[in-house]
């Protein structure tokens, strides 16, 4: 089973606080750190947009993926949220191991 970090931005403290939440206690996940607000420029829908927003780094499994995304689209407001997964190539064995361990085994 590999382990993924995926990467979401939300666009405020209580989201990515309920948002954590959720994905622990589902155990799609094993860890969701919350980090420091952060300025994003991108472009949607043909114009240059500014928005404050709270990144994501939360630690899963390719087995869980699907379900992962799927509930952060269920819980997110934007119409097209950044969901982007990273493989870990490697790191150290415990906690590989505990990341597996923490999420639920696919069903």
């Amino acid at each position: 089973m590999k382990v993924l970090i995926v990467v979401c931005n939300v666009p405020d403290a209580a989201l990515a606080t309920q948002m954590a939440t959720v994905l622990i206690e589902a155990q799609l996940a094993a860890c969701v750190n919350i980090l420091a607000p952060c300025q994003s420029v991108y472009r949607w829908q043909g114009q240059t947009e500014s928005a404050s927003e709270i990144p994501l780094l939360i630690k899963t499994t390719s087995g869980q993926y699907a379900a992962l995304q799927a509930k952060i689209q269920e819980l997110h407001p934007y119409e097209v949220p950044e969901i982007v997964a990273l493989p870990v190539e490697t790191g150290l064995p415990a906690y590989l191991g505990w990341v597996v361990d923490s999420v639920a085994p696919l069903s």
